[in-house]
């Protein structure tokens, strides 16, 4: 069997606290792997960890504990051999506003040590295939967001990389900008067989794009899996309620888990989560428990399992709270 494409184990990784503050645990014993070709989407909210993986894995920073290999290579004894293997696309824009997008291409080309010809050929190629063709002699500070982030993609795709990581790509862009991006992150492992690790707090993109998602908390993984089994896990549907007023939420939690049938019963800011085989059933039975003890439902919702539900089974509190 060939090593797995990206594989970290134990990660540690701390950072000084300014001012005599305490040092921050960025990540604390984080493991995990992915084969290749496949799309790992790396699911956390803000500070959960994720950035700093990426950074060690692409050799930009040091853990103080744990390993991380890349396509097999350890990335603290040999990071010269992972960096002509991957790209990278991190939070922050990459190309130069004051340039065009053809001249970004070309100076990444010629960085990456192409001749000036090859270098110019690859840049047109790119500006093709994320269809920038157009805009290729424009300065990128008149493009806009979407087109300035495929960009971004563009350059880390310039040495044509084995591995790329996608550090949270589509923050901030609109979605028929985020769909277009979606398209070109499916066509890299559909039609180059590139492996893709990105990172995101977007539940839809995590269970939109990735073939394996790990769902990160507070520096570790919590839970690694395809979304449709990580889903299939959680048996029957999820109820969601929505409470009036100030209950009590103890009461309001014990009346709930008096019905039948529900188990996984949760109350954080007067959103009361649930789970049942036959959620439309077990919601009029719910519904009479909590009259029963006073307390009034604004609103009340039945679905099948979502990450959003993962997240809550493994880290204990709801995703959509945090990110």
């Amino acid at each position: 069997m060939p090593p797995p494409a990206l594989q970290a184990i134990g990660l540690r990784k701390s950072y000084r606290g300014g001012s005599g503050a305490p040092s921050v645990q960025a990540l604390d014993g984080l493991t995990f792997d992915t084969q290749r070709g496949t799309v790992l989407g790396m699911l956390g909210p803000n500070g959960a960890g994720k950035s700093t993986t990426v950074k060690i894995l692409a050799t930009l920073s040091r853990s103080d504990t744990g390993e991380a290999r890349v396509d097999g290579i350890d990335v603290a004894r040999d990071p010269g051999a992972v960096r002509r293997r991957i790209g990278l696309v991190s939070q922050r824009p990459s190309s130069d506003p004051m340039a065009t997008g053809r001249e970004n291409l070309v100076l990444a080309g010629r960085l990456h040590g192409m001749n000036r010809v090859d270098a110019a050929a690859r840049a047109t190629d790119l500006m093709t295939r994320f269809g920038l063709a157009d805009a290729a002699d424009r300065l990128v500070r008149t493009w806009s967001g979407g087109m300035s982030r495929k960009l971004d993609v563009a350059i880390g795709l310039v040495n044509r990389p084995a591995l790329l990581f996608l550090d949270e790509p589509t923050t901030g862009l609109d979605p028929e900008a985020r769909a277009e991006l979606w398209g070109e992150i499916a066509r890299l492992t559909r039609e180059d067989e590139t492996t893709v690790l990105l990172t995101t707090h977007y539940l839809d993109e995590a269970d939109r794009l990735a073939d394996v998602v790990a769902i990160v908390d507070q520096g570790r993984v919590r839970v690694q899996g395809s979304p449709d089994s990580l889903k299939a896990e959680l048996r029957g549907d999820t109820i969601t309620l929505g409470l009036a007023g100030a209950p009590d939420g103890n009461a309001a939690i014990a009346r709930v888990e008096s019905v039948p049938g529900v188990v996984d019963v949760t109350l954080a800011d007067g959103v009361l989560r649930a789970r049942a085989e036959a959620g439309a059933r077990a919601v009029p039975l719910i519904l009479a428990a909590l009259d029963q003890s006073g307390v009034d439902v604004a609103r009340a919702t039945v679905a099948r399992p979502s990450l959003d539900d993962v997240y809550l089974r493994h880290v204990g509190r709801a995703f959509e709270a945090v990110a």
